[in-house]
């Protein structure tokens, strides 16, 4: 019986799973959704995969060597506010630090008028109300030295007033403590033997950096989410072990890696966003196998747009985060998010009678009119459909058929409005939303120091491969790749297959230049012994573990910091000026050359190492041959599709994607179809399947002529 890796992803919709067998060959599968009780989907997804090839869920899941599962409970908890009651312990006189929030209220990098015009903001509702939050005596100053010992009879006071008061978890937050948390420490034990039931979490264990704000917000987050998120991934392991799955669970994680579910009930607050960070860790797999280091992976679903970046073989990173407005503090892989997808809703400004593309979405229900679901407000799938982008009689594979004339009803409406004809308006639609993601492309690369027309745009999700040929052409990039054909829409959950181990730890320790070579060892040390820990209770064997150490580094006086990598465990004398060197490059990569200041001193301030054991890899089989005959079933038929290019619908082959080989070339326009998604190739634009059975998209043939 062959062996098979495992990912899973949850969507809001459809549940993905990916099989990859021991030859390489991916097996997908799709389920809906199941928001009462998300391992209901999760197994419905398994169960659907298995009868692909042939196996009784309980077979399968004997087979499965390593399952990975992106978990949305977390997630979904904080966007619908279902999450536990939470009490914060913290040291007295900080009790409203949560609620000053920040000077920008959180709105940081967002709309610039909710920015700039504090009357059109407002701060969120409030994590956790006044009336939970309890002060208690103690105090670490900035040397970590206690200045004021924890007085426990307070402690006891506030955990017992807390639970009177119905907290199912408490969260504990003290200053300085990530520099001295025998305090926090402290109140998580005497906490267990008070309320054994509450769920505890400590500042110093989850966010061991300075920022008092982010630090009780993270922790705060952590406790909301962490009884459900507990109760989900026990029930799912459960569940999986008692239908033969005997490998450790794994969770991913928003750095970019997997955790066991040990650690997932720890620090739920990793499990956020890990979903469209999976899709930055298949691409940064195939990227390998295909020698592409620089990469814009892109994922458009139903109700949103996700940009990551990978630049020379790495994921780019960020240490900060931002949910409903609540910065936090998180390692995390740096994905940029904008509300324009497939069901994001179309309608007119009244203010500027503009036409306008999301950030409201339809959702999965009612969905886009075409749905047939009740649905009344036209979306970008509409003007798919009108536009015929979209096959509306053989939608998803022949299992649904669409409303072509419902959409074309309500975005008349709109045409109507505006003075425009039908098609004209359904082409405006989809630029709107190409011109928009194209916005978010530049601002992720072009913010962090990097040129967009030095990348490769990998298009995936659902939509991804309708409309990314057109938002690549416009930010500059040249190439659009379509990752594995239909597996293209369940990238997510490759991406949960093809992760790696990973554990980041994280101290905060400032020391200025000239630096003590010792001291900044002696916290690489501790750091990579606890990674070490980590490792070896994941049971990773030795030879397996591997580490990369790096230091976040700026200007003495300055706030800005600049994350520089460490080739070694452990530094040398003679390397500090190396050391220096990489900060200024870094630092005027992102701020422009002559930026940083000739014999400034500096400063180090974070800490960091990434613990990872490689985990198996899909196997993707290049074919050893290229034709370019195209076989003669290949093209199904022709549709009339409007070209914005032409300013005219016309004729326009379509294409079975499963029948098409390596080495096949076409010429757009034109429509290549999967049961998933549906791959469109402009006028002026051109399409070849690769040896690995990608579609790579050139945007602008003309200029490569």
């Amino acid at each position: 019986m062959p062996s098979y890796l495992c990912g899973l992803d949850i969507g809001g919709t459809f549940t993905d799973c990916v099989l990859m067998d021991d030859s390489g060959r991916l097996t997908i599968s799709k389920a809906p959704s199941t928001p009462g009780n998300f391992a209901d989907g999760v197994l419905e997804a398994l169960r659907r995969a298995g009868e692909r090839v042939g196996l009784e869920l309980p077979a399968l899941l004997g087979s499965i060597t390593m399952l990975a599962h992106g978990t949305t409970a977390g997630t979904n908890a904080i966007i619908q506010r279902k999450g536990a009651k939470v009490g914060l312990i913290t040291t007295r006189g900080h009790n409203d630090v949560i609620h000053i929030m920040r000077g920008s209220r959180g709105l940081s990098g967002q709309d610039i008028k909710l920015i700039v015009h504090i009357p059109e903001s407002s701060k969120p509702e409030p994590i956790i109300p006044k009336r939970l939050i309890r002060g208690v005596s103690e105090r670490v100053d900035c040397f970590g030295q206690v200045v004021v010992e924890l007085n426990e009879d307070e402690v006891r006071e506030a955990i017992r007033s807390l639970v009177d008061a119905g907290v199912e978890a408490l969260a504990v937050c003290f200053l300085w403590s990530f520099l001295a948390p025998a305090h926090e420490a402290r109140v998580k034990a005497i906490a267990a033997e008070m309320a054994p039931q509450l769920y505890v979490t400590c500042s110093h264990e989850l966010a061991p950096k300075w920022g008092e704000y982010e630090r009780t917000t993270a922790v705060a987050l952590n406790a909301y989410i962490g009884p459900l998120t507990v109760n989900y991934v026990t029930n799912l392991d459960r569940r999986l072990k008692e239908m033969g799955y005997k490998p450790p669970l794994q969770i991913t994680q928003c750095a970019g890696g997997t955790i066991a579910v040990r650690t997932a009930r720890d620090a739920p607050l990793l499990t956020l966003d890990s979903g469209p960070v999976s899709g930055v860790t298949g691409s940064l797999y195939l990227g390998k196998v295909m020698n592409e280091p620089n990469i814009i992976t892109t994922d458009m679903g139903g109700t949103s747009f996700d940009v990551g970046v990978i630049h020379d073989g790495q994921a780019m990173v960020s240490y900060k985060s931002l949910v409903h407005q609540y910065e936090y503090f998180l390692p995390k892989v740096d994905v940029q998010t904008m509300g324009t997808g497939g069901g994001s809703k179309v309608w007119i400004d009244k203010t500027t009678g503009t036409l306008r593309v999301g950030p409201q979405s339809a959702g999965a229900m009612p969905g886009p009119i075409c749905y047939r679901r009740g649905g009344e407000v036209p979306t970008t799938t509409d003007a798919d459909v009108v536009l015929g982008y979209l096959d509306a009689d053989n939608f998803a594979g022949g299992t649904m058929s669409l409303d072509r004339e419902g959409a074309a009803r309500g975005l008349q409406k709109l045409a109507d409005e505006l003075g425009m004809d039908l098609y004209e308006l359904a082409s405006g639609v989809a630029q709107i939303a190409e011109f928009q993601m194209a916005d978010l492309v530049r601002k992720a690369t072009i913010q962090k120091g990097l040129d967009p027309r030095e990348f490769v745009l990998f298009a995936f999700g659902g939509a991804g491969p309708v409309h990314m040929a057109v938002t690549a052409r416009e930010a500059g990039i040249k190439r659009v790749v379509v990752p594995q054909g239909d597996t293209a829409s369940t990238w997510c959950a490759f991406g949960a297959a093809s992760a790696d181990t990973l554990h980041v730890n994280e101290q905060v320790r400032i020391m200025s230049s000239p630096f003590d070579v010792s001291k900044i060892n002696a916290v690489l040390g501790e750091l990579l012994a606890k990674g070490r820990a980590q490792l070896e209770e994941d049971g990773v064997p030795v030879g397996q573990q591997t580490y990369r150490c790096s230091i976040d580094m700026r200007h003495r006086g300055q706030i800005n910091e600049v994350e520089v990598e460490i080739d070694s465990h452990e530094l040398a004398t003679t390397e500090l000026d190396d050391l220096r060197a990489r900060f200024v490059r870094r630092y005027e990569q992102l701020y422009g050359r002559g930026a940083s200041l000739p014999g400034a001193r500096l400063e180090c301030v974070t800490f960091r190492v990434r613990a990872s054991a490689v985990s198996r890899k899909p196997s993707l089989i290049a074919a050893t041959t290229l034709t370019r005959e195209i076989p003669a079933t290949a093209q199904t038929g022709e549709r009339s599709i409007y070209w914005a290019e032409w300013k005219k619908a016309a004729p326009s082959p379509i294409y079975d994607g499963y029948q098409l080989l390596p080495g096949n070339v076409i010429d757009g326009p034109c429509v290549i179809e999967t049961t998933t998604t549906s791959i469109v190739v402009h006028p002026g634009q051109r399409v070849e399947v690769d040896a690995l059975r990608n579609f790579v998209i050139d945007t602008d043939v003309t200029a490569s002529a």
